[in-house]
């Protein structure tokens, strides 16, 4: 599991030694840019010490590890608009003094732990800094001073750089025998994160969402209204369309240690299968904002004369003509119009809403591109 972080180096280094030594700390704070791999770190930190073999990749346990079905890792995102729940942490805090299912120790993965505060993260310091023998806790953040002093100092910080861009490449096609141009259109799709670009390679329903997206900001300069509202709701039906494949995952991975778990460890399970379909729906939302914002910057750097940065060279032709007539003021505005909409979404204002109103204000600048 440590030789998929190729890019991180002293991190997984420094972790791997941790766990041969017994040396694991009970709290870490993962800090890096997006994209430099910290949950991966953290899901190969938690198949180290679930696996007998120190995280083989191929075992029961490291798969479902890293599908983030095993009963015993939790990964945590804030279920607040703008910030973690007090009602949550103390869930979590009465799960912490709870048994492992089945694994040696439980795993804690709090994704964008900058939005622990207040009453939240106070509820939490003592459990951060006293959790059971065999508790681990990891949480993950893109800069250290995001994250409030009295929650870093109860940590072990573990620092990750940014991943170059020809290592990701490199990467991508490496493990999954695409060409550099799918390469390049995964990762402007997925943000940059290599293994998100990866999981998006190989599932054919991720891909034919994007040739959505695409589609619709070809013709979204001569769409009416209705088809502008029509085409919102279809982007995010087919978004949802690849959940089914992590569905029948889940259900397959519950059937399989039903008949291990009591009653309310099965239903705990299900709950995390719930939450854990929820993110995967926010990851494909954010993917029609990705792709979106990939395909602006193409227009904007072809119209400069940089067509050699294009992120999606499928999409060249529509591409080079609205170049020709976008100013730079103009694709400021459209790429301004995409994070109101991650915003937007991130305060939970409806998705449907959210990406009306982005392709509505990119219409408008596609129509008028001084």
């Amino acid at each position: 599991m440590w030789d998929d972080l190729v890019a991180q180096r002293r991190a997984t280094a420094h972790l791997r030694r941790a766990v041969e030594t017994g040396a694991v700390s009970h709290a870490y704070l993962f800090v890096g840019p997006t994209g430099a791999g910290k949950k991966s770190a953290a899901r190969a930190l938690a198949c180290a010490l679930f696996c007998a073999d120190g995280g083989c990749g191929s075992c029961s346990a490291c798969r479902r590890a890293q599908a983030m079905t095993h009963p015993d890792l939790h990964m945590l995102r804030p279920e607040g608009v703008a910030e973690y729940l007090i009602a949550q942490v103390r869930d979590i805090v009465r799960d912490v003094h709870l048994k492992p299912i089945e694994a040696p120790y439980k795993v804690y993965v709090f994704d964008d732990v900058g939005r622990l505060a207040g009453e939240a993260a106070n509820a939490f310091l003592k459990t951060l800094e006293e959790p059971p023998a065999d508790v681990v806790i990891v949480l993950i953040a893109d800069d250290y001073d995001d994250v409030l002093p009295t929650i870093a100092s109860r940590c072990q910080v573990v620092r990750f750089s940014p991943v170059p861009v020809g290592t990701a490449r490199a990467l991508v096609t490496q493990r999954t025998g695409a060409d550099e141009v799918e390469a390049r259109a995964a990762l402007a799709a997925s943000g940059g994160v290599v293994p998100r670009a990866i999981d998006h390679l190989r599932s054919p329903g991720r891909r034919a969402a994007r040739a959505s997206v695409l589609d619709v900001l070809k013709r979204l300069e001569v769409m009416d209204g209705h088809d502008v509202l029509l085409a919102a709701r279809t982007l995010l039906s087919e978004v949802r369309a690849p959940l089914d494949e992590v569905k029948a995952a889940q259900a397959e991975d519950l059937e399989d240690v039903r008949e291990f778990l009591t009653r309310g460890a099965a239903s705990e399970l299900e709950r995390r299968h719930k939450r854990d379909l929820t993110a995967r729906e926010r990851e494909g939302i954010g993917e029609i904002m990705s792709v979106t914002e990939s395909w602006l910057r193409d227009c904007l750097v072809m119209a400069r004369g940089a067509g050699e940065l294009v992120e999606n060279a499928d999409a060249a032709d529509a591409t080079a003509e609205v170049a020709r007539a976008l100013s730079v003021p103009a694709a400021v505005r459209a790429l301004d119009a995409v994070s109101t909409a991650r915003r937007r979404i991130a305060y939970n204002v409806s998705p449907q809403l959210a990406v009306e109103a982005m392709l509505f204000d990119i219409q408008e600048v596609l129509r008028c591109p001084r």
